[in-house]
């Protein structure tokens, strides 16, 4: 169900700001701000972990590297 909320003139200037783009909704800025204030589910976690091994072991590449491997030019 949809509703109505009120909110002041100056929160309203806040959500402006946030918006993404001119069609963004303030539903969607509002859900936005929400999840950066969530926790991260464990598979989150767990991949970050992961990934930070990977960093460690140094099984990165460069974007440099990236580019030579699948051969694309720079622009």
């Amino acid at each position: 169900m949809a509703t109505t909320i009120q909110v002041s003139d100056s929160l309203l200037r806040e959500l402006k700001s946030k918006k993404m783009h001119e069609k963004e909704s303030y539903e969607e800025v509002i859900w936005d701000l929400l999840e950066d204030t969530m926790e991260l589910s464990e598979e989150t976690k767990q991949d970050i972990k992961r990934s930070l091994k990977e960093i460690k072991q140094g099984k990165t590449l460069t974007l440099d590297e990236v580019k030579r491997r699948l051969k694309i030019k720079n622009v």
